[in-house]
């Protein structure tokens, strides 16, 4: 898409959607001929330009310079047209915001649905076509959920892949950025721009994504959680669930029915206590200047780490240690993990309810145990709503992650759809 299409489409469907936070006309370009467009989750540095962290008060007032992801990007060619919501400080998988308001799911005009977060921008953004791809962050899902509720493809790395060096923190430990877009090849393609080394905590590198999207994937053996191992699942999204492992099947993998030594849920609490304390850590002195101003319900969950000891910390991290080695030794006897990506689809969001959070509670467990995890559209339920084929990798093969999405994506039916956006006009 070229920029002046892109932001034509921004001018005309994005005053209801909000996918933006700010709008670069003319788009900000590298030094090379403008290519495709991308937006910029607002957790990330662009250089002169305020990052808001869905704050009424910025992260950042002017940094001094661009994250290293999207000097990567700027450098391959890509055009940036903008900024996009997010929760506020990124903690939270509704896509909520009270602070500066919630993008609109665009798969429904007429009740404001759940986007998915926290990269909720980026999401709306790509399902509504104004842009080629976005960038967010995943902490417990936060690239996963958004791409599933709306219907577009998410694709996160394991850590240490991604430079997060311009990137505002919520848990450093559980951080990554990954990539937004309408189809696989174009996530990977993005994957492979910002991967590789950057002298700080990106050590791997950089993603080879031709060689995954060209990949055979016939033979490959891969593991999928019964329905009755995920908790409680929403029916059209188990029906679709079970719909699309026929499909895969159809692409020449073999799926086993087979439950992991800890199901994905086990991951949630200790998960979300890494957030907590990580996240109270890095952003306590802000609610005490800021917290009359921010998302009450964004206050809450931070100070909720607020007690949580170093000591507490150390055994999380030691559990963890422990956890995440059974379950690679158990997983490398597959190719990857299946399960649905959420187990509902984007509820109104007048009746989401702030104290829980099902939406993560599939997506939080690849966090955890650092596995790289694409999300992959695989139907629409009885009411016309996205639901999401979770695929999860063994540690650092983003190859396979990609190659299986690749080849999932060609037999999924879901040809690319899109929402109605006449509704949004």
């Amino acid at each position: 898409m070229i920029p002046d299409d892109a932001l034509a489409r921004i001018r005309r469907y994005d005053g209801r959607l909000k996918a933006f936070v700010r709008v670069f006309d003319p788009p900000l370009a590298g030094e090379v001929e403008a290519g495709p467009t991308i937006a910029i989750k607002d957790l990330i540095d662009i250089a002169g330009v305020p990052t808001g962290g869905g704050a009424r008060v910025p992260l950042d007032r002017n940094p001094a310079r661009h994250a290293v992801v999207v000097q990567r990007l700027l450098q391959a060619g890509w055009s940036v047209v903008g900024k996009t919501h997010t929760v506020e400080l990124a903690y939270g998988g509704w896509g909520t915001n009270r602070a500066v308001g919630a993008p609109w799911n665009p798969w429904d005009a007429k009740i404001h649905r759940a986007p998915g977060g926290s990269s909720s921008g980026s999401a709306v953004a790509v399902a509504a076509g104004l842009c080629d791809a976005a960038l967010g962050s995943d902490t417990g899902g936060s690239v996963r959920i958004p791409a599933c509720v709306c219907g577009v493809v998410g694709l996160k790395p394991g850590r240490g892949l991604v430079s997060l060096t311009g990137v505002h923190p919520l848990a450093p430990s559980l951080d990554t950025v990954g990539a937004l877009a309408r189809d696989v090849a174009t996530a990977a393609r993005v994957l492979a721009i910002i991967s590789g080394p950057d002298h700080a905590a990106a050590i791997r590198g950089p993603f080879d994504a031709e060689s995954a999207l060209t990949a055979d994937v016939r033979g490959r053996r891969l593991a999928a959680i019964p329905l009755d191992g995920l908790g409680e699942v929403d029916p059209d999204v188990g029906r679709l669930y079970l719909e699309a492992l026929d499909r895969f099947r159809g692409a020449g993998v073999t799926i086993d029915m087979a439950r992991p030594p800890h199901t994905l849920e086990e991951s949630f609490t200790p998960n979300g206590l890494l957030m907590a304390g990580e996240g109270w850590r890095a952003w306590g002195d802000r609610v005490a200047a800021h917290g009359e101003l921010m998302d009450p319900w964004i206050v809450r969950r931070l100070e909720a780490g607020r007690d949580v000891s170093e000591a507490s910390l150390a055994e999380v991290h030691r559990q963890r240690a422990q956890g995440q080695a059974a379950f690679h030794t158990w997983l490398a006897g597959y190719d990857a993990l299946l399960s649905p990506t959420c187990p509902i689809p984007a509820p109104p969001l007048a009746a989401v309810d702030e104290t829980v959070s099902p939406l993560s509670r599939l997506t939080r467990a690849a966090n955890y145990l650092d596995l790289p995890g694409v999300s992959v559209p695989c139907g629409l339920t009885s009411e016309g709503l996205p639901a999401g084929l979770q695929i999860l990798g063994n540690p650092r093969d983003e190859e396979t992650v990609v190659a299986l999405a690749a080849a999932f994506e060609r037999v999924s039916g879901w040809d690319g759809r899109a929402p109605d956006l006449s509704g949004f006009a």
